[in-house]
């Protein structure tokens, strides 16, 4: 059965993304721009017919790959990949708190990132300050709860403080709880853990390690996806994926639609978790 989702937008993507960029430069209303939805709220009625009755897993992360590879095979500049993958990544975070999961956490940045171009990079960083001024307000206004996992210590001082706002302004909300890994690498986490640790001599066990994560207070992984193709963790949230369920999948990020999306979810409810007993 075809949902619905982005896919209707797929013939004229390439103008939108080429639109949005050089909007960037030249519009005067440039600041309305960040505010516009291509990706219209869910109807209760549509939400229903997508079908995701089973049990919804409690946290998925999301291994964001592919907006290079998506604006290449366009003929685009890679740049325009990840402004693509912003766009979609609003329409991601607004699904998922619809349905109801409680925790969505993004590999956004990894530590082995800073290997990519200088170029690249500070387009990055362009996209990650303008996704932070101007979805704070919607995003807290829709009571999500934003945490930044990585070291932030890396970043332009603007980013650190835009981060930082974020954190604070959302830290009562009660909805859907948006973890965004930024210089985030999994084995440098646990560093980070055991150093904590360390300082307060005194003997560790697994509750204790959990706790000094990132995700301190946060269930575990229930599912990963990962877009365009790759079958790998890529070093993101090792120890919180112990029982996760993994789906991978050879759409980009850009083209992650709902439907796709809801695909997946529907996926893990197929499988069964049995975390080491024996179900029959």
């Amino acid at each position: 059965m075809r949902i619905r989702g982005c896919c209707r937008f797929s013939a004229c993507s390439s103008l939108v993304i080429v639109f949005f960029d050089a909007a960037r430069v030249w519009c005067p209303f440039r600041p309305l721009l960040c505010f516009m939805k291509i990706y219209p709220k869910f109807t209760n009625e549509e939400l229903a017919a997508l079908s995701l009755g089973g049990e919804l897993p409690h946290h998925v992360g999301i291994i964001m790959d592919g907006n290079g590879r998506y604006a290449t095979r366009r003929g685009l500049p890679r740049k325009l990949g990840h402004r693509a993958g912003m766009e979609r990544l609003r329409g991601l975070i607004r699904f998922s708190s619809d349905i109801g999961i409680e925790v969505l956490s993004l590999y956004a940045f990894s530590t082995e990132n800073w290997k990519r171009p200088k170029e690249e990079i500070g387009a990055l960083f362009d996209l990650f300050l303008e996704y932070f001024i101007s979805e704070l307000d919607d995003l807290d206004k829709n009571n999500v709860c934003i945490r930044i996992m990585g070291d932030m210590s890396a970043f332009p001082e603007k980013m650190g403080q835009e981060t930082d706002e974020a954190m604070y302004k959302t830290r009562n909300n009660t909805g859907l709880k948006l973890n965004i890994a930024l210089n985030y690498g999994s084995r440098a986490e646990v560093v980070r853990a055991c150093n904590t640790l360390i300082e307060r001599g005194k003997p560790v066990d697994e509750a204790d390690l959990m706790n000094a994560l990132y995700t301190a207070g946060l269930p575990d992984l229930d599912l990963i996806i990962r877009t365009a193709g790759e079958q790998r963790l890529s070093n993101f949230m090792l120890l919180q994926a112990a029982y996760a369920e993994l789906v991978f999948t050879d759409v980009t990020f850009p083209e992650l639609t709902d439907e796709k999306y809801a695909d997946c979810i529907r996926e893990y409810q197929r499988r069964t978790r049995r975390f080491g007993a024996v179900t029959e």
